[in-house]
């Protein structure tokens, strides 16, 4: 019984967004979303100049947004005076009075929790080992339901206004060794997929996959929660039934308000339980804000190329950062036994072209794969979208979220900015609003090559904020830091086992 109960434990990742959203100190920066002059320039910047890290954080707190603050909540620790904190540091600056609402809502968040901490059983070595690994057995033959004395937090807003950046800040704020994960919704979900795969055969392998996830972590935080898949959807009610019922506290955010998650999918019927159990377990807010704070980042040219026939200066780039390395075909490990085909990979940098990332049968599981090995894409004739390559569409979103949760560096050469890939892309709400054809409106959005797909409407202006961002000069050079960081521990590591 022992070595079962032990074969079926394992290890929730905490994959930490250790840089969520960049910001700069002047507004003089502001890219323009429509604006092409950023990326048209090929530039001669050289490749390895980001050596240093500098993270510029801007926010609009106004004078009045101030004055409501309450002098003994700063007294307080948590979010709020964290967010202060930061803000007398130089780090946030600025600001907007937006994020004091939300701040207040994640307030309200961290006191429960600190107050019901021993109710909830938050403490990871409060509770004996052996009791955490088997709670879930003994549940099958006593049943109970204990749902935590906290409502969680859904923050949903528009792309770019810091809801990832509020939710880190608020996490980190918390103990280390509380039962607590943050985890992007795209990675928790193939983390479930793999759980229910080894507990095949079960009677309810759902429940035993909540009991293991509920025994890891009471708070559970998860980003950018977005349900396109029907094999999520079905699964998510009961899911999320079992952990709720297991005093799991949900934290979460999403583009997308929870009535509209999932909007239009494949039998949503059977999906909308779930909404009103999410909107049940977790007070819903909304964040607002009129300004992408991910375009208020200093411009960088040399790492997005327009044109076509440009595979030889992508060639010459990635030969630039793989230096003396010689790049050839390597093959990476998946999940479940999947492996994925690099074409050509040295130095922790990858080569591919559009077609054989986005173009084949890949998916979340295989993104995240090739970014645990790899720190570097360089892409080849990202081409634009629209309904003739919708699904590739899908795909390059999904790869775009990837790269950006593991910080990752993209060098690419595409028919367009990011704006103008996805002029053809548009929700139905959009499509409803556009004006009669004239003879004057352009073929490109006149044509029959128009998308209407309300998941990928949505999805693009996320995907257009985290291209113009990972093309900054903050993103970079914070990629170049943490690739250091990284460095110096492996060194340190090789020296460790030298002298053992």
């Amino acid at each position: 019984m022992r070595a079962a109960v032990r074969n079926i434990k394992s290890a929730f990742r905490h994959q930490r967004n250790s840089y969520s959203v960049a910001f700069v100190r002047s507004r003089s920066h502001l890219i323009e979303g429509n604006s092409s002059s950023v990326y048209r320039q090929t530039g001669n910047a050289e490749i390895h100049r980001f050596l240093f890290p500098a993270i510029f954080i801007s926010r609009v707190f106004s004078t009045d947004a101030a004055a409501k603050v309450n002098i003994t909540e700063v007294n307080k620790a948590g979010p709020l005076v964290e967010y202060e904190r930061r803000i007398a540091a130089g780090e946030l600056v600025d600001g907007d009075a937006c994020q004091v609402g939300t701040l207040r809502e994640l307030r309200r968040l961290y006191d429960e929790i600190v107050e019901s901490a021993d109710a909830c059983r938050l403490e990871r070595y409060a509770v004996p080992e052996k009791t955490v690994r088997n709670r879930w057995f003994w549940s099958r033959l006593m049943p109970r339901s204990s749902c935590s004395p906290v409502k969680g937090l859904y923050l949903y807003g528009g792309v770019g206004t810091g809801k990832t950046m509020l939710m880190d800040l608020f996490y980190d704020q918390l103990p280390s060794n509380w039962r607590k994960n943050r985890i992007h919704f795209h990675d928790f979900m193939l983390n479930v997929h793999s759980r229910l795969q080894r507990h095949k055969g079960v009677a309810d392998p759902l429940e035993v996959v909540a009991g293991e996830i509920s025994d890891e972590a009471v708070l559970l935080c998860l980003d950018e929660f977005m349900v396109t898949d029907v094999a999520d959807a079905l699964i998510l009610n009961r899911l999320f039934r079992h952990l709720f019922s297991n005093g799991v506290i949900l934290a979460a955010t999403s583009n997308r308000a929870p009535d509209n998650l999932y909007e239009g999918g494949l039998q949503r019927d059977l999906f909308l339980p779930f909404i009103a159990t999410l909107k049940e377990r977790c007070v819903v807010h909304e964040i607002g804000s009129a300004v992408d704070y991910r375009k208020l980042t200093s411009a960088e040219q040399g790492f997005y190329f327009i044109g076509k026939d440009l595979s030889g200066l992508l060639k010459q780039k990635f030969e630039q950062l793989i230096g003396e390395h010689v790049a050839s075909p390597q093959v990476v490990d998946v999940v479940m036994g999947r492996t994925l085909q690099v074409p050509l990979g040295a130095n922790g940098c990858a080569y591919f072209s559009f077609e054989e990332l986005c173009d084949k049968p890949l998916g979340a599981a295989d993104y995240f794969g090739l970014f645990k090995n790899f720190h570097t894409l360089a892409l080849e004739g990202v081409p634009d979208f629209g309904l003739h390559n919708r699904t590739a569409a899908y795909r390059f979103v999904t790869l775009v979220d990837v790269m950006y949760e593991n910080r990752s560096r993209l060098l690419c050469t595409a028919e367009g900015s990011p704006h103008e890939l996805f002029e053809n892309i548009m929700t139905v709400s959009d499509a409803q609003q556009m004006a009669p054809r004239t003879s004057s409106r352009s073929r490109r959005n006149d044509d029959s090559d128009l998308c209407v797909d309300n998941e990928l409407g949505f999805a693009k202006d996320r995907t257009i904020s985290r291209l113009t961002e990972m093309n900054s000069k903050e993103y970079l050079e914070q990629h170049a830091e943490e690739r250091q960081l990284s460095q110096q521990d492996a060194n340190a590591d090789a020296l460790k086992v030298y002298k053992a």
